[in-house]
């Protein structure tokens, strides 16, 4: 029995292709986000150098508002901050990050995260006195392609 090969090609193919649509939706429920940042970044209590970290819920069933903070590959947990909702007026195709420009010499500070094709995001919580200047300081929003950022030197995000 001969088995043509472009068959086995064709097979290969739609297997690959079942396999990579179940692990692009496999982090949906976490939301997972990389995000590689090019300058160090502010988050509550911290600040992250240079580089890619993962961001995602921690318990999203039970807890929407407790995001943690790993390096890239998810090994080493950096931090595990406290958050509210916060909304868009409308969701986005990409992913959106908001930050805070602060005084010279300081880091940005993260301020929000939305998942792509979400209106509901979170607000990291700082304390009191961060807070207060933080809402003074001029804000900037990032909308996200699937791997990259437009704006340049600050981040890049990827799901």
């Amino acid at each position: 029995m001969k088995i043509n090969r472009g068959y086995i090609v064709v097979g290969l193919m739609i297997a690959f292709a079942l396999c990579f649509e179940l692990a692009a939706h496999a982090d949906e429920s976490d939301e997972a986000t990389t995000i590689t940042f090019s300058q160090p970044i502010q988050i509550p209590g911290k600040v992250l150098p240079a580089g890619s970290y993962l961001f995602k819920l921690a318990n999203p069933n039970s807890d929407p508002n407790t995001v943690q903070v790993f390096n890239a590959a998810g090994t080493v947990l950096y931090a595990t901050l406290q958050t509210m909702s916060t909304e868009r007026p409308q969701p986005a195709g990409d992913t959106v990050v908001t930050f805070a420009k602060q005084g010279a010499g300081q880091p940005d500070a993260l301020r929000d995260w939305f998942y792509p094709g979400h209106e509901i995001g979170v607000e990291f919580l700082y304390p009191n006195q961060q807070e207060k200047e933080i809402e003074r300081d001029r804000q900037q929003t990032i909308v996200a392609g699937h791997s990259t950022v437009s704006e340049p030197d600050t981040a890049a995000v990827g799901n």
